[in-house]
């Protein structure tokens, strides 16, 4: 790379151009403001629409239809054999990965937004020097960080040729046995789309259980239906040692004290991700990091430099696409003076494995974990009308309220399309709703959003359609 000679000046300058960056460069610029987005690589839209979420939800659809077309018969409706073919495949991920990115491109070109491709790195608390771009460095008023976050390597992965989901959503091939190290929502996901696509596949997680963070009855019902499609999932298991023979891995797995060797055509680490707080140079900037890598802010998404702001993954709290968008209209906002805040009481998470699960605001775990008492209401798809009709009647939606108040403090589905239907609940939750709220909603009939307003119903001790009713006092 070549280092240019020109400085520049922007009132706001956004370092990286995921789905938190390149958001909030629109916003900052709709309001009136001069904006450069500096962006290393040659496509906008991060990991998330690059090799995260977009890509994989793609191929999840993928084995839906594919799922759908093999299970058709149940309905009366015959279609014979059914096969993929991977180049089609192949193709079309690529495919929807490009045309959104160019679409980012013409938003931020109709915005006036300057695009850099280079490296940034802080040069002070007001300039960062850029790698490979004509521009040498920019001086700034307001600076906002969305840098994202990479992959985290384990020890064993070194001088291996292992997968991580950049390779594994760029569909190389279908192996015929896969294990998946990590047992989170990208492991649990990409484990689905192999299963799916004829990969035998097993996960490891060192943990209790799966989806640390997700209520474990919730993961239950997502464990029993994975038993028939996984060849198998080891909790509280670690590996020892990976040795590559030939063109397959041989890996020592402890599990229950006992220590026994497996054989796999590939292997995809899907452990966990790091900030991207250590390569800018980020000690020339004055902002003080935590522990994990992490910049600390508030409301305000600033760090301890006010005039720098951080959003999205290099922030504490989950690393969600969404929670980064938030954030970076709230920065762009306050830097036009503007009042805001990122105070939102709800951030949802999703996992879309088969069938979905979704959460949002206080769970079970955690109430018990902080001695909090809590009602909750459990409603069962196999009452539900509409998840009769499609035949999908495993799972539920359960709602997490206040005993003395009837606030709705938390909302958790395993049920197909969990992650559209969370949605009703991240709004109740953030206009402050009741059991009766929700409840007294007319939902249109029949769908699956019904089990929200009878799960509601069950917490109140009001259930219609489930026998017998719990009254309360």
């Amino acid at each position: 790379m070549v280092m240019g000679s020109l400085r520049q000046q922007s009132d706001v300058v956004v370092v990286g151009g995921g789905p938190g960056g390149y958001v909030a460069a629109i916003r900052a610029a709709d309001l009136g403001l001069d904006v450069c987005l500096v962006e290393e690589r040659k496509q906008l839209g991060g990991v998330c629409l690059i090799e995260g979420c977009i890509p994989s939800k793609t191929l999840i659809h993928a084995v839906e239809v594919l799922d759908a077309a093999r299970g058709a018969a149940r309905f009366g409706v015959s279609i014979g054999e059914v096969s993929i073919d991977l180049e089609t495949l192949r193709a079309h991920r690529f495919q929807v990965t490009e045309d959104l990115c160019t679409g980012i491109d013409q938003l931020l070109a109709k915005r006036g937004v300057e695009v850099l491709r280079a490296r940034a790195r802080f040069e002070s608390p007001r300039a960062l020097a850029l790698e490979g771009s004509a521009v040498s460095a920019i001086d700034f008023k307001h600076c906002i960080l969305a840098t994202g976050s990479r992959v985290s390597e384990l020890p064993f992965m070194k001088g291996l040729d292992l997968w991580t989901s950049t390779e594994a959503l760029a569909l190389p091939e279908i192996p015929e046995s896969l294990l998946v190290v990590g047992g989170g929502v990208i492991g649990l996901e990409l484990g689905t789309v192999y299963a799916g696509l004829g990969s035998s596949v097993s996960i490891i997680e060192m943990l209790p259980s799966l989806l640390p963070g997700a209520d474990k009855d919730l993961v239950r019902v997502l464990e029993k239906a994975s038993k028939a499609k996984l060849k198998a999932i080891m909790t509280r298991a670690k590996i020892h040692t990976v040795e590559k023979i030939g063109k397959r891995y041989v890996v020592s797995i402890e599990r229950k004290g006992e220590t026994s060797n497996h054989t796999f055509d590939r292997i995809l680490v899907a452990a966990g991700r790091r900030p991207n707080t250590d390569n800018i140079a980020i000690e020339n900037s004055g902002i003080k990091l935590n522990e994990g890598g992490l910049i600390p802010v508030g409301e305000d998404c600033r760090s301890s430099q006010p005039h720098i702001f951080a959003i999205g993954d290099i922030t504490p709290g989950p690393a969600l696409a969404h929670k980064a968008s938030r954030q970076g209209k709230v920065a762009a906002e306050l830097i036009a003076a503007k009042p805001s805040a990122f105070d939102n009481r709800a951030i949802p998470s999703v996992v879309y494995t088969d069938p979905e699960i979704a959460w949002v605001g206080l769970t079970q775990d955690e109430a018990k974990a902080r001695g909090r008492k809590v009602t909750v209401g459990r409603f069962p798809l196999s009452a539900l009308g509409r998840a009769r009709t499609i035949g999908r009647s495993e799972g539920y939606a359960k709602v997490i309220s206040d005993p003395n108040t009837d606030l709705l403090l938390g909302v958790g589905i395993v049920a197909p399309h969990a992650s559209e239907l969370i949605a009703e609940a991240c709004l109740a939750i953030e206009m402050g709703a009741t059991l009766e709220d929700l409840a007294t909603t007319i939902h249109p009939h029949p769908t699956l959003s019904e089990t929200l307003a009878e799960a509601a119903e069950v917490a109140a001790g009001d259930a219609v359609h489930l026998l017998p009713p719990k009254k309360r006092s």
